[in-house]
């Protein structure tokens, strides 16, 4: 796995379309739903006619935590949902997560951690969990 200051990348065998469902079930088991599904390189085709390697960002969330978080901190939806990218790179197919604690952490608002703790463990455990 690659650490990144804002998250963490993994290589997984699988094919693109089987990452993306493969994430998606990950997620589910570890309490997140799949709020929204950006489909990065057919926007940018629709959208300026650009050719861009398949790229699918999902918005994560977990509603246990998101409620937790957000009677801490009324404004931070505006940080929300927890993204994880699935990408065709020209070395395969790479899986990223947002890293919680880094995300949060720009709020300066010490309660938030151990939600954001939570978070990571759960994503982390999808990362380490498709690159098998």
């Amino acid at each position: 796995m690659l650490h990144l200051r804002y998250g963490t990348s993994t290589a997984t065998k699988l094919s693109f379309a089987d990452a993306v469902a493969r994430a998606k079930d990950l997620l589910k088991e570890e309490g997140f739903g799949v709020l929204c599904e950006i489909d990065v390189s057919r926007a940018f085709k629709e959208k300026i006619d650009a050719d861009f390697r398949p790229y699918v960002i999902l918005g994560a969330c977990n509603p246990k935590l998101a409620q937790a978080a957000l009677e801490r901190e009324s404004q931070l939806g505006l940080l929300l949902p927890c993204n994880v990218v699935v990408q065709q790179e020209a070395s395969g197919v790479i899986v990223s997560a947002v890293d919680a604690k880094a995300l949060l952490g720009t709020v300066g608002r010490p309660e938030l951690a151990s939600i954001a703790d939570d978070v990571n463990a759960r994503l982390h455990r999808v990362l380490q969990r498709i690159a098998r």
